[in-house]
């Protein structure tokens, strides 16, 4: 198979892991492993009201508990990073600019 495979779990820090984004994570991961692709884990934290640390680290903690392992993400970084939107501004703000 190939491995040019890119698939990515992005949940919003806004709760812990729930059954839904497990499902989601679940087969995202099982595609990625069986195209001997890469498992992102990207954080939805621009609703910054309700966004917090602890609820994406229970979120990563959730993912791990049931087997899960990512190969880029927040906490181990890849080369496409920041892997949490709040941190991607200036690159969205640049692209932006050029459409304009």
């Amino acid at each position: 198979m190939s491995n040019n495979t890119r698939v990515r779990f992005a949940p919003s820090p806004t709760g812990a892991l729930h059954i839904g984004g497990a499902h989601t994570a679940l087969f995202n991961w099982l595609w990625a492993r069986h195209t001997d692709g890469t498992f992102v884990l990207r954080i939805e934290d621009t609703d910054t009201e309700r966004s917090t640390l602890e609820y994406e680290q229970s979120i990563m903690d959730g993912m791990r508990w049931i087997g899960l392992d990512w190969n880029e993400g927040p906490d181990i970084g890849g080369d496409f990073g920041p892997y949490r939107q709040s941190e991607r501004i200036d690159i969205y703000n640049k692209y932006a600019q050029q459409l304009l």
